[in-house]
């Protein structure tokens, strides 16, 4: 299975202005990021990228775990010419698309595919993407449908948030430092969300949406964990923004813990 290119409708009544922060009308298509297998080089902000988990709030009783791995030779890391922008001191000069350590691959979401009966409803703690000496952060993560997405900007600096699916650019909202955070919900109509901004084009970042709590991310150890999952046998769907989707097939014992890994390869195409 392909994760597809989604639709996003985010742009509604709110109650937020939406500023265009650059002239352009339209958005470049995002290309294949490059990445470096050593993560030691990247250059990484002082806030480290968290593994993505949420805790549902469910009758299930169930645990999936598993390790993503990773083999061959990671693609050469794209440089990233430093910025003049005193807020963006510290920031990666590599551009961090693969980060692989010992073996184990980084910002790989890991979610149950398609819908799982007996769900629980979208929980109202928002998912929170920061920006930090001018990165997001986290780079990968993931939303329940109707869940608040809050975007924040800690940086004393100006940037915006382009919300884009594949090359169209759907919001451009600005925001300047000390705004406050922008929430809104997450739509129930689309699988991923791409975050860039224009004032520093190497930003962004990525949020799978699932009907469903039942996703986690990787962190630098390839681990996930998704835990209050009913019994059953469901399709497993690891994605990562390099190297494309990998999915499996797994079955969960009413009370007990199931374990399934994942393999990607240097050779792999998103």
């Amino acid at each position: 299975m392909k994760l597809r290119t989604f639709g996003l409708a985010l742009i509604g009544a709110a109650g937020l202005v939406i500023l265009p922060a650059c002239t352009k009308d339209e958005a470049s298509k995002p290309s294949t990021p490059t990445a470096a297998a050593n993560p030691a080089e990247q250059g990484k902000p002082a806030t480290p990228t968290p593994t993505q988990a949420q805790t549902p709030t469910s009758v299930g009783k169930s645990t999936l775990r598993g390790v993503v791995k990773f083999t061959g030779t990671a693609p050469a890391a794209a440089e990233i010419a430093p910025s003049s922008d005193p807020a963006c001191e510290g920031m990666a000069l590599k551009e961090p698309a693969v980060l692989v350590k010992d073996g184990k691959l980084q910002n790989v979401l890991v979610r149950v595919k398609g819908p799982v009966a007996g769900a629980p409803a979208a929980s109202s703690t928002p998912v929170v993407i920061d920006q930090v000496k001018c990165t997001y952060t986290p780079r990968v993560m993931g939303a329940q449908a109707g869940q608040p997405l809050q975007v924040k900007n800690s940086d004393g600096t100006l940037h915006n948030v382009r919300a884009m699916v594949g090359t169209k650019s759907l919001f451009n909202l600005a925001q300047p430092p000390e705004m406050a955070p922008v929430t809104r919900p997450t739509p129930s109509d689309v699988e991923l969300i791409q975050l860039k901004c224009d004032v520093h084009p190497w930003m962004k970042s990525f949020i799978a949406v699932s009907p469903h709590p039942y996703f986690s991310t990787t962190g630098e150890d390839g681990a996930f964990s998704i835990t209050a999952l009913p019994a059953g046998t469901y399709t497993l769907e690891a994605w990562h923004e390099t190297f494309g989707t990998k999915t499996a097939e797994v079955t969960v014992k009413d009370g007990e813990t199931a374990e399934a890994s994942f393999e990607f390869a240097g050779t792999d195409k998103g």
